[in-house]
């Protein structure tokens, strides 16, 4: 079995929703563009593949990949943390409820996250509990960061230490960089600033304390961690150097390292040799961002490109990780 633990849907009840009323979504609008929809906000406008939010789509999408298990989070352009809090509370249900559908039609092939409203976290409570009550839900995707505020900040942890009460994970996926600079041009906002932003929350998580609280939360990170893995050692040595790196945490960078799952998105081989090497093959999953334009449209054929995969490594990125994670690997 092959499970990918980085595929994302925008569902039609949010779509719908927008088309039928974007001002109730501060600006958000459903575009039509030579025959194409785009879902827009301001400038920036993303094509709405239809593996997005079909699932006839999403099915052949995954079996072009070579994906047996998919579990499916929500597109960043719908985490709709600019809207006030009722607006987004409201977004995050549209969301959470799509996604409950598409998992209740496959549930054989489709795993899934929900979306809170993060920029409220007493709004997130609330949808936390309705959807803990549905009970399809595996784990929670959220920003590594809200309009600027990393979720390792203080006022977001009460809202982490239900999530580990209620026994799911989190998948901290960027969504709009919290440093800005230099990120306008190029696309290096995707490209660069979205590992950066990964980095700078695990960094943050681990030095704040929020891992030494949070003592069974798994945290995903995706795009093959940001830079974590690569600047390990970095941090390891500030950590031995400096006091401010030990002022909140008996633990080293390497020790918190363990607390981390990351996928395998690297878009090199040479990379993901050495994230393997780093974090162990037991903390890593695939991972293919489909069907955003950076995704790997061939995620396993990459894995085997990795120098010297053995067996053993193969067989826990492709599936033991990712059941254990789900909750669903037996013996």
């Amino acid at each position: 079995m092959k499970i990918d633990f980085h595929s994302h849907v925008i569902p039609c009840e949010f779509l719908d929703a927008v088309a039928a009323d974007p001002a109730g979504f501060n600006g958000v609008r459903v575009e039509i563009k030579n025959g194409e929809r785009f879902l827009a906000r301001d400038v920036i406008a993303i094509k709405l593949r239809t593996a997005y939010y079909d699932l006839a789509a999403k099915l052949a999408a995954m079996d072009r990949m070579g994906i047996d298990v998919a579990v499916i989070s929500c597109g960043p352009p719908a985490y709709c943390y600019w809207l006030p809090a009722a607006q987004g509370a409201r977004a995050a249900q549209l969301v959470n409820d799509g996604i409950a559908t598409m998992l209740a039609a496959e549930p054989k092939r489709l795993r899934g996250m929900a979306t809170l409203p993060l920029q409220d976290v007493e709004a997130s409570m609330v949808e936390l509990e309705r959807i803990a009550k549905l009970g399809c839900f595996r784990g929670v995707e959220m920003g590594t960061s809200v309009e600027g505020a990393l979720i390792a900040e203080p006022k977001f942890r009460p809202l982490l230490k239900r999530i580990e009460q209620l026994k799911l994970f989190v998948l901290a996926h960027p969504y709009q960089p919290s440093s800005k600079g230099g990120l306008d041009r190029y696309y290096l906002i995707s490209s660069m600033g979205f590992p950066l932003d990964t980095s700078l929350l695990a960094a943050h998580l681990m030095a704040s304390g929020a891992l030494d609280e949070l003592k069974t939360l798994k945290f995903i990170l995706p795009h093959g961690g940001g830079f974590l893995p690569y600047l390990i050692g970095r941090l390891e040595h500030a950590y031995h150097a400096r006091p401010e790196p030990r002022a909140n945490t008996a633990l080293t960078p390497r020790d918190h390292l363990k607390r981390f799952v990351f996928d395998a998105l690297t878009h090199d081989p040479v990379a993901a040799r050495c994230l393997i090497d780093t974090v162990g093959a037991e903390r890593v999953v695939l991972g293919s961002d489909c069907p955003f334009d950076m995704e790997d449209a061939a995620p396993v054929a990459s894995l085997e490109r990795t120098p010297g995969l053995t067996d053993a490594e193969r067989e826990r990125i492709h599936s033991l990780n990712a059941l254990e994670l789900l909750g669903e690997r037996q013996g």
